[in-house]
């Protein structure tokens, strides 16, 4: 089934092989291969504007490309890249995502290297331990794509300013001597397109280590290369239960037919899943864009987990926008669709402060007493806050004031 290529993806469609299929096409073998997938993946200026398969650039892209190799390589799946379309759109939601833009080299006042603050809660090479209980396991520097956004974009596509240098084995002492940590989240760069033996490997060592309760993987493998998510592979990650996985999706486009099918084996094996978006301009800093996606990504069997407000990286100031906008998005989730279906908007505190929740403002007075809420229509009630003391006057729903609303 084929769909307009600048809808709104409500649809689960396909576009394979897409660009891919003139001049005599590509066998469905190579085409379902991950690997093929990975080698003839979308890396420079000439591969984007090339006859068969390439993009009308803007000026403003063309000059990132020139520019993109000092800072965040180009790379983009065969699989991905169809759902751009080819026409000089730079403004197209996906294309944003992934095609290097001039204002990547512009700088602000507020950009960081390092907005999450890693490599100062980073006691062995690549293990960041941040959080009391749990830390984040670096594993690679590469990825099946690289977002424009990407955090760590000091790190990651070998072309940054630093160099990941994880030492793995001091990473498992350091794990085995912190019995504090229970849950290790594997990151990167991307855990799965590691070979499934090597995967394999890394999470039985990580087994091996009793105080350690459960692992997570956060990819975005399924979005850009739904192909690598083969039964096998699924059968791996099955023998180390429980393992959690977060995927990456931004917009409802990405949701491809292909996708939703690597999903649902994921689901079926067993793994829990849940997506973080970021809230990005030009791509779902709109509410009917977000209501879209997190409906779609409830019918891949898919939790959305998390919104976050886009980090504070060197050179994504295009695509940030306001911390308004994303209060705005959740108050038009609240009460409006399923509660299943409302992720936690959060910001990364900068430089290593950690997640943050962000809520609109449904707490409208507090003290010992009671307390006084609004729902989702504005409607306005207290809840009792003294542990069943009858002598406070107490009433379920009443109006209020200009003062407790505004104040």
């Amino acid at each position: 089934m084929q769909a307009s290529r600048n809808g709104d993806g409500k649809e689960f469609v396909s576009h394979a092989p897409g660009y891919w299929s003139r001049d005599g096409g590509i066998a469905p073998e190579f085409w379902n291969d991950w690997k093929w997938q990975l080698k003839n993946r979308v890396t420079s200026l000439a591969q984007l504007e090339s006859r068969d398969c390439g993009i009308d650039l803007s000026d403003e892209e063309r000059s990132g490309v020139i520019l993109s190799g000092d800072k965040l390589a180009l790379a983009v799946t065969p699989h991905f890249f169809n759902l751009i379309p080819r026409e000089k759109n730079p403004d197209d939601p996906i294309r944003r995502q992934v095609i290097p833009r001039v204002e990547e080299t512009w700088s602000s006042s507020y950009d960081m290297a390092d907005p999450c603050g890693e490599d100062s809660h980073m006691p062995v090479p690549g293990l960041v331990h941040r959080y009391p209980d749990r830390v984040l396991f670096l594993v690679t520097d590469r990825c099946a794509a690289y977002c424009r956004y990407c955090t760590r974009s000091r790190v990651v596509s070998g072309v940054g300013e630093q160099e990941l240098h994880t030492d793995f084995e001091e990473a498992f002492r350091y794990l085995e001597q912190h019995t504090e940590v229970r849950d290790v989240l594997l990151s990167g760069g991307d855990a799965l397109i590691f070979s499934d033996e090597k995967l394999d490997k890394l999470l039985s060592r990580l087994r091996a280590i009793k105080h350690i309760e459960f692992l997570r993987i956060g990819t975005r493998v399924p979005i850009f290369l739904p192909q690598r998510i083969t039964p096998e592979l699924c059968a791996i990650l099955a023998k180390h239960h429980p393992l959690w996985m977060s995927v990456h999706v931004n917009h409802p486009r990405e949701l491809t037919i292909e996708v939703k099918e690597a999903l649902e084996r994921l689901a079926n094996a067993g793994i829990p899943l849940g997506n973080q978006s970021v809230l990005l301009a030009g791509v779902n800093d709109d509410l009917e864009t977000m209501k879209t996606l997190v409906h779609k990504l409830l019918m891949c069997r898919v939790r959305p987990y998390y919104i976050y407000q886009c980090d504070l990286i060197n050179g994504s100031s295009h695509l940030r926008t306001s911390v308004a906008k994303g209060i705005e998005i959740i108050e038009g989730l609240r009460g409006h669709t399923t509660g299943y279906a409302v992720p936690q908007y959060v910001i990364d505190a900068p430089g290593g402060g950690g997640k943050v929740p962000i809520n609109p403002g449904y707490v409208l007075y507090h003290d010992n007493e009671k307390i006084v809420i609004r729902n989702y229509e504005g409607k306005i009630f207290e809840y009792p806050e003294t542990g069943g003391d009858q002598s406070v006057q107490f009433a379920p729903q009443r109006e209020y004031h200009d003062e407790y609303l505004y104040s």
